[in-house]
């Protein structure tokens, strides 16, 4: 009988490939999650934290701090399925190679996300630890911080696989990452609420994903359970609609 021949062991294996490549490289790969936040919190934290004491009926430092576990989720999932599943694809033609084996592609594709949201929630957790380290975010809700961040990789892996199942060329990324992303960063109530925002301004950061998982980590960790509900079906149906799409683009990208 062949090994491969459950799904979930076809999925797990794509997740096992990616897991062994980047534990090849531990310490390098593994450096950024634990010294960014370092820099951002002694650049931006420490400096606005003297000027700001509370957001949001929150201490400035630990509003903060809960928002960046997530937007790091956001970034490595965005980074490891465009550039990195843009290189697989075009470059190296790994997946080729995954496809010779007895994997199907909607398998790949599930892998490759699965592997951004465990990446996720490895970085969220890293960010969790070096802030727990400054006296932050010590709720013994800290716990499902991770959690929140591999829902939220998995949300950022569907949609960046989606825009990577049509970019041509490796450096139209800088619209997707320039031109969406990093706008996003500042829109969805990281650094300050979405509701000091202009009237008009505060609908667009609902549709934004980011604002969901930010609002999300914070109900979980600060016991703010009002939205939590609309925020989790959100990310589920984002989940859903971009990883569908995904599966469609990639498949279409590869027979063309």
């Amino acid at each position: 009988m062949n090994k491969l021949t459950h799904p979930v062991k076809r999925i797990l294996s794509v997740w096992y490939r990616h897991f062994m490549v980047y534990t090849s490289n531990l310490l390098s790969n593994g450096f950024p999650p634990f010294f960014e936040p370092l820099i951002f919190l002694a650049g931006i934290g420490l400096g606005l934290g003297q000027v700001i004491r509370e957001m949001d009926g929150i201490p400035y430092l630990d509003f903060l701090a809960s928002g960046l576990c997530v937007s790091t989720a956001m970034m490595t999932a965005a980074y490891e399925c465009t550039f990195g599943s843009f290189i697989r694809l075009e470059y190296e033609k790994i997946y080729d190679a995954i496809l010779a084996a007895p994997i199907s592609l909607t398998d790949m594709v599930v892998g490759e996300i699965l592997w951004a949201g465990s990446k996720g929630f490895f970085f969220s957790f890293a960010v969790l630890l070096v802030v727990s380290l400054f006296g932050l975010l010590r709720t013994p809700w800290a716990f499902f911080v991770p959690v929140v961040g591999f829902l939220t990789g998995v949300m950022f892996a569907s949609l960046s696989l989606f825009v990577t199942s049509f970019v041509k060329n490796i450096d139209h990324f800088s619209f997707y990452m320039t031109g969406f992303l990093s706008p996003m960063f500042f829109f969805s109530g990281i650094v300050f609420p979405t509701s000091s925002l202009p009237r008009w301004i505060q609908p667009i950061t609902e549709v934004l994903p980011l604002t969901h998982a930010v609002r999300m980590v914070r109900g979980v960790v600060f016991e703010r359970y009002q939205a939590i509900g609309w925020d989790l079906v959100f990310i589920v149906l984002t989940i859903t609609v971009f990883g569908t799409l995904s599966i469609h683009g990639i498949k279409k990208r590869m027979i063309q």
